[in-house]
């Protein structure tokens, strides 16, 4: 029986990467049926909202979601799709993989952690105001919860046994921000008892900074909370070649929306040369996700072989020996 999932495209090169990712999820053999839901800037222009109800019910029904890049236009009051669906859905768990490829230009090789970011508290709750009538200051309110530390930081125990990983790094600036920060901090050093065969350890947040350039090696699974890893996941992509290669997960109790993190590019849009890598990794999490392991495996060998062999990868990839988005999906499905 086919799974019935959502699939927002998104904005810019988003139809062509979530094409791409569609032909090779079904080179796989694993049947879905696609509901395609629009969101973000074509749904403004057709529904004068960038997240219709229909895409809320869509994923409320399906239970997990395919999305492509979705841009939220700067100054016009409408909010954030990514922000809302995480908290309509109470996705609290961001998953963002950092792996090297060979072929991809970058200062590391052999790099393998993963980012855990808490994705629904702090300073991106929205809980933010001007405090005088001239708006000459203003206050944001970062509420972090012992609930929402919990779960974030049991989630994190949980994905380093279940995938065979040894440590976890706690991220905090616990020493300036007593309470916040020592609330995450504190249940993380009460939660790793119940973990003896996982290494914690903990960093603040500048000093982690550091390390991760100087020796990302020394580093597994990471959990920190939303805007340090919303921070530390974007060096972490930066640290394996780029935006191009990053997929990431957004997963609730019931719900699990994967997506590439990077961005719309509007200005290649159209011209069929955007990297599919980054939403077929995260097609791959989204099998994997679904218990479609062996799929999920085939389709991160096939994505690294191509990458590796470097003749059939788009030019962000290779400048001088490129091909377009659909001659390298072609190449990724050739490997499968």
């Amino acid at each position: 029986m086919p799974y019935a999932i959502t699939l927002i495209p998104g904005d810019g090169i988003g139809q062509e990467i979530s094409s791409a990712a569609i032909r090779v999820i079904e080179a796989t053999g694993v049947k879905i049926d696609w509901d395609v839901q629009e969101a973000g800037l074509n749904a403004i222009e057709k529904y004068k909202d960038p997240l219709p109800q229909a895409v809320i019910d869509s994923i409320a029904k399906n239970k997990v979601a395919l999305k492509g890049p979705l841009t939220t236009p700067i100054g016009t009051g409408f909010r954030s799709v990514n922000v809302a669906l995480r908290k309509e859905f109470e996705l609290y768990s961001n998953l963002r993989p950092a792996k090297s490829f060979d072929g991809i230009r970058s200062r590391y090789q052999n790099i393998d952690l993963v980012i855990v970011r808490e994705n629904t508290e702090e300073f991106y709750s929205g809980i933010e105001h001007y405090v005088d009538a001239k708006r000459s200051a203003a206050e944001t309110i970062g509420i972090v919860t012992r609930t929402g530390s919990e779960r974030i930081i049991r989630f994190a125990f949980e994905y380093a046994r279940s995938h065979g990983r040894k440590k976890v790094t706690v991220v905090h600036k616990a020493n300036i921000l007593k309470y916040t920060s020592g609330l995450f901090l504190d249940v993380a050093r009460n939660m790793s008892k119940e973990y003896p065969d996982i290494e914690m350890n903990d960093k603040i947040i500048d000093n982690m900074a550091m390390q991760m350039v100087i020796n990302p090696y020394q580093f597994d699974v990471i959990v920190t909370t939303n805007l340090f890893g919303d921070i530390l996941s974007d060096l972490a992509s930066g640290l394996v070649g780029g935006l191009g290669i990053a997929p990431g997960a957004n997963l609730g109790y019931n719900t699990a929306i994967f997506e590439a993190v990077h961005g719309s590019a509007p200005d290649i849009a159209g011209k069929k040369i955007a990297n599919p890598a980054a939403i077929i990794l995260a097609s791959a999490m989204m099998l994997e996700h679904l218990g479609e392991t062996d799929a999920a495996r085939r389709i991160e060998v096939a994505v690294a072989a191509v990458i590796k062999t470097g003749n059939k990868v788009t030019k962000d990839i290779n400048p001088d020996h490129f091909v377009t988005t659909d001659e390298m999906a072609d190449a990724i499905i050739e490997n499968l």
